[in-house]
């Protein structure tokens, strides 16, 4: 499914939810730092249960009331810096300060209005990310706008909020996070709805990224943004797709989706030709007793029953495929899994995985079906099971059988996962309003914007680099949207070359990453003394891939000591003269037949000779007079 739609016409309403990481020293809410850990340097365990409880108008959240329905424990990893605040056993501090200065100077780039007053609000969560089952969260500003070529889109709140605790694994019996990310600080940024078309979406976040970057207060790398992205059609209805990781999947995310519901609005049509209807749901273990499938065997050999629904006018469609390599079987299936099954089975799909017709028929007619009706490719009606433990059986029938109601309305309100082919699956419902209310434990914050400077634009630091440095436009970019532009104009104010700054940033490093070289390990302190060596003519900028991969094997060295051990500090005139006669003479044959000639393969031996340790131009200088000696 590729196809381009007609988005004006089908009336395609799109907004974003940008999620991203503060880069400051402490958590939101208490002294704890930001660093991540290791999940081997945990150090104990907490274990939670969350269960529903109502809002202060006495409101209980459909979202949060699904959840309760599966019971699982959570369990939180822990660390010799975790605290009580995180441990949920204390009350939250007052609001970080570098936090709210951060979030101003981001409203003023989406050129926001900050309130008068920040106040903290609980939201419900009910995944289990947060010991506290809700997240602190407040508004920070609201009414901004950013441009796209395809219009205006408006800004319409950025939030300040603590991020949740980090999902590491799916146990037996429930879920386990990790506490060291838990209260990091981040911002929410919600667009207005006036998003038309996935190009739209997809460079409205590209656009506010970029603000974001230009902060240079955020962090970087896997997991520290996330997108979600809500999307409707006229006919449709509005679905909230969570977790979006890579900004180049927007476009083709909002696009699937768009197709899906399309093709659920033409399957309600459909049904409703058919006059479809949703039969009881029924144990109809007996039917497999000698079954051959190796799934259901493997349930009933468990204690396990097996669970139908019939799905009268449904033929032909639950296998229909509604997003790529998605089906309206999937979405019964990920409702089933909701529940702990591993999955349904449905007559579109059958005979097969080791079901046979004599059972497929058998089944048809356990469930008040016509067998002509299920079977072949003109079949009308269609019966879905699932196998499992005798309850979670029950209940994922039960909600396969809710899903198919909903596929008769068309499409249903709700919030979904994005995959990482750029498709989704269903989460849970939407949260409503009932799953906000005040944080009782944190004092409001006065805001106050004028003591925050706006940063300059990261396109505005690019064009910058161009005109002040004179540098390369793609090097420009790559400079100004990396993690060591302030390295690199340090280095410049410091005397070094600005294109030799600007490539050992960037390229240098991509470089010696591709050799091998763990340039994780390199820090700010070793770039400022590699750059104090080339200053200082202590080191020739051909030494410098070399030193800086030296650098990165042993991170505790500084520059000097690595320069020595490495036997690259800068030659001295003599040395290289030394050097390029060494290399001449020994090549004196070639050098009398080829003269100028020999230079090329002559000056790659000599700078091999000096091993990085004298500059390329002085090198060619000196070789270029001994072979005019010698021709």
């Amino acid at each position: 499914m590729t196809a381009e739609f007609d988005y004006d016409n089908l009336g395609l309403i799109a907004g974003l939810e940008i999620h991203q990481q503060l880069d400051t020293a402490t958590k939101l809410f208490c002294d704890c730092p930001t660093r991540l850990r290791e999940p081997e340097e945990s150090t104990t365990t907490i274990t939670r249960y969350l269960h529903p409880t109502k809002s202060e108008l006495g409101e209980l959240d459909e979202a949060a009331l699904e959840e309760s329905q599966v019971e699982r424990e959570f369990e939180y990893l822990a660390y010799d810096s975790t605290c009580l605040v995180e441990a949920d056993d204390e009350p939250p501090h007052r609001v970080d300060e570098e936090a709210i200065d951060v979030a101003l100077e981001i409203a003023q780039l989406l050129d926001m209005r900050a309130v008068d007053q920040v106040h903290v609000m609980r939201k419900l969560v009910i995944d289990g990310s947060n010991t506290s089952g809700f997240q602190r969260t407040m508004m920070v500003a609201t009414d901004g706008e950013i441009e796209t070529s395809e219009g205006p889109v408006g800004v319409e709140d950025l939030m300040l909020e603590e991020e949740s605790a980090q999902r590491l694994t799916e146990t037996d019996s429930g879920v386990r996070y990790s506490l060291d990310r838990l209260g990091i600080p981040l911002v929410e940024i919600g667009t207005d709805p006036d998003i038309t078309s996935p190009a739209q979406a997809q460079e409205a976040a590209e656009q506010i990224g970029m603000l974001l970057r230009s902060t240079g207060q955020v962090r970087r790398g896997l997991g520290t943004i996330r997108q979600d992205v809500n999307v409707s059609i006229a006919e449709g209805a509005r679905v909230e797709i969570k977790g979006v990781q890579s900004l180049e999947d927007i476009e083709d995310i909002v696009r699937n989706e768009v197709g899906r519901q399309v093709e659920l609005l033409d399957i309600a049509a459909a049904l409703a030709d058919r006059d479809a209807t949703i039969g009881d749901t029924q144990d109809v273990t007996d039917v497999f007793e000698d079954t051959d499938s190796g799934v259901i065997q493997g349930a009933l050999d468990d204690g396990g029953d097996v669970w139908a629904v019939p799905l009268a006018g449904f033929g032909g469609l639950v296998g229909r495929e509604i997003q790529p390599d998605r089906r309206l079987g999937t979405e019964f299936s990920d409702h089933a899994k909701r529940h702990g099954a591993g999955g349904i089975f449905h007559t579109d799909e059958l005979p097969a995985y080791g079901v046979t017709e004599d059972e497929v028929e058998a089944l048809t007619e356990a469930v008040g079906l016509a067998p002509d009706d299920v079977v072949g490719e003109d079949a009308t009606d269609a019966v879905a099971i699932v196998a499992d433990d005798p309850e979670i059986a029950e209940q994922a029938i039960e909600a396969v059988a809710e899903r198919a109601e909903t596929a008769m309305d068309g499409v249903p309100e709700e919030t979904r996962d994005a995959t990482e082919e750029a498709t989704t699956r269903y989460l849970r419902p939407l949260p409503g309003a009932a799953r906000m209310y005040p944080e009782t434990d944190v004092p409001p914050v006065d805001p106050d914007p004028s003591e925050v400077e706006t940063p300059e634009l990261l396109t505005e630091k690019t064009e910058r680099y161009e005109t002040a440095f004179d540098l390369d436009p793609g090097l420009a970019e790559q400079v100004a949207y990396g993690q060591r532009w302030d390295i690199f104009e340090e280095a410049i104010e410091a005397g070094v070359d600005a294109t030799l700054a600007a490539q050992t940033v960037e390229s240098t490093v991509t470089e010696i990453r591709r050799d091998g070289a763990p340039v994780e390990n390199l820090t700010d302190r070793h770039f400022e003394e590699v750059f104090s060596l080339l200053a200082e003519d202590e080191l020739a900028k051909e030494g410098v891939p070399d030193l800086l991969a030296a650098l990165a094997e042993n991170p505790k060295l500084d520059a000097t000591e690595a320069a020595e051990q490495e036997d690259l500090g800068s030659a001295a005139e003599d040395e290289v003269r030394d050097a390029v006669v060494t290399v001449v003479e020994r090549n004196t044959e070639q050098v009398k037949e080829e003269g100028m000639g020999a230079f090329s393969g002559l000056m790659g031996e000599c700078m091999g000779e000096l091993r990085g340790k004298a500059d390329g131009d002085v090198v060619s200088d000196v070789l270029r007079e001994e072979i005019q000696k010698r021709a």
